[in-house]
């Protein structure tokens, strides 16, 4: 019961759940979810904490930038968790919108990115 109410607990904040999305089928630096997000870089550290701590995402190091991704294991709980909410979340007018704002926020160069990271 701890697994799931841990993951519920990930999945209820709508700032994560956009993270969630965004990192459907790709691999993301810090840095650009920061700038989808138009948060600060310490409120999208802990967003990604949790969902973390949740099995949700896995995090790597690259140097000086860490990037984020969905889970390895697609049998995991947390998998089944995800699949739920990109089934649910597919064609939301904020999905639809983060898409085409992420579109163009790869087209950029990552050092512009970390310009707004540094902020």
């Amino acid at each position: 019961m701890t697994e799931f109410m841990t993951i519920t607990k990930a999945l209820a904040d709508p700032n994560r759940v956009r993270a969630l999305m965004a990192l459907r089928g790709r691999e993301l630096c810090v840095c650009r979810i920061i700038e989808l997000l138009q948060l600060a870089p310490s409120t999208v550290s802990k967003h990604l904490t949790i969902l973390k701590q949740a099995g949700l995402i896995e995090g790597r190091k690259e140097g000086r930038w860490m990037h984020y991704r969905l889970p390895d294991d697609p049998s995991s709980k947390a998998w089944k968790s995800l699949e739920w909410v990109f089934q649910s979340l597919e064609d939301s007018p904020e999905t639809v919108a983060d898409r085409e704002r992420l579109e163009a926020i790869m087209k950029t160069d990552i050092e512009e990115s970390t310009r707004i990271y540094r902020k």
